[in-house]
């Protein structure tokens, strides 16, 4: 199926529950099902499309942008997306916490022009309560973070981890929180993703949305603008609608970017600006996400 059944009583139950029973276009069953067509080599795809490799300046830490350190919490993911740039990424010997994090806070105390940590991985949501606040501790330590960032599926696919723990540990961070999450059709955004997300949004954490535009999946203005309108009922402001990263296997997934820049003006033309995602790509070593239009 794609999922991988977590430990503490969580499972992919509801996630799968949304799904079209018998649909292989569903859309959010598309997003996790292993194709033959992943199997086809295509020009341009390789193993890593944005030079994550390129910026590890040590094993879990990847430096990219000016004033922000990507940590990788763990190679671990509730959900296997078909799409994903990290794909094929080492895991096994790129984790920032394989040591404690002795090494990863180590080279944050020591430079002193990084002001916000994100979190990433794999999910660094399925890390325990335990085990997030006795990061967050040591990160609210060093005097030159503000911020700490965190990229996550888990909110959308397992609303159930949005504990009251994990609440209260958001709620108690010196540093000022930003959840990401990662949601790419309207139809993920059930009640009980509505509640998680209103939950988050009562921490004062500020709450923002990343997509990808996938063949298949939400490639039209009418997906694109209901996810944007769903998202915000629940306090979560569209950020990123990433092009397609081109990473191998992934090719059947791909979108022309002139229609992508199609897609961008409808939904300027029907939405409020605040609602409309900015269209991005990255380019390995460049130093900021690219607008569309480049």
């Amino acid at each position: 199926t794609g999922y991988q059944v977590m430990a503490d009583g969580f499972g992919p139950a509801d996630a799968l529950a949304r799904m079209r029973r018998g649909d292989p276009q569903d859309p959010l069953l598309r997003q996790i099902l292993p194709l033959g067509e992943e199997l086809l080599e295509t020009e341009g795809f390789v193993n890593d499309p944005v030079g994550d490799l390129a910026a590890s300046v040590q094993p879990g830490v990847l430096l990219k942008y000016r004033g922000r350190a990507l940590l990788i919490a763990t190679g671990a993911c509730a959900v296997h997306c078909r799409y994903c740039f990290r794909r094929e990424f080492p895991y096994a010997e790129s984790a920032a916490g394989r040591d404690g994090w002795r090494a990863a806070l180590g080279y944050l105390t020591a430079n002193p022009d990084i002001h916000e940590v994100i979190l990433s991985g794999g999910d660094p949501l399925l890390l325990s309560d335990t085990k997030l606040a006795q990061l967050g501790t040591e990160l609210s330590t060093i005097p030159h973070l503000k911020r700490l960032r965190l990229h996550s599926r888990i909110p959308v696919v397992l609303p159930e981890r949005l504990t009251a723990g994990f609440c209260a540990w958001l709620r108690a961070l010196r540093l000022q929180a930003v959840l990401v999450i990662h949601a790419n059709h309207p139809d993920e955004i059930i009640e009980e993703v509505g509640a998680g997300l209103r939950r988050l949004a009562d921490t004062g954490t500020t709450l923002l949305n990343q997509s990808v535009l996938l063949r298949g999946v939400n490639d039209t203005a009418a997906v694109l603008a209901e996810l944007s309108e769903r998202l915000f009922e629940y306090g979560v402001l569209p950020y990123y609608l990433h092009m397609l990263d081109p990473v191998r296997g992934a090719a059947h997934f791909a979108v022309d970017p002139e229609q992508a820049r199609r897609l961008e003006r409808q939904l300027r033309e029907s939405l409020p600006g605040y609602l409309v995602p900015r269209f991005v790509r990255e380019r390995a070593g460049e130093p900021f996400k690219l607008p569309l239009t480049t």
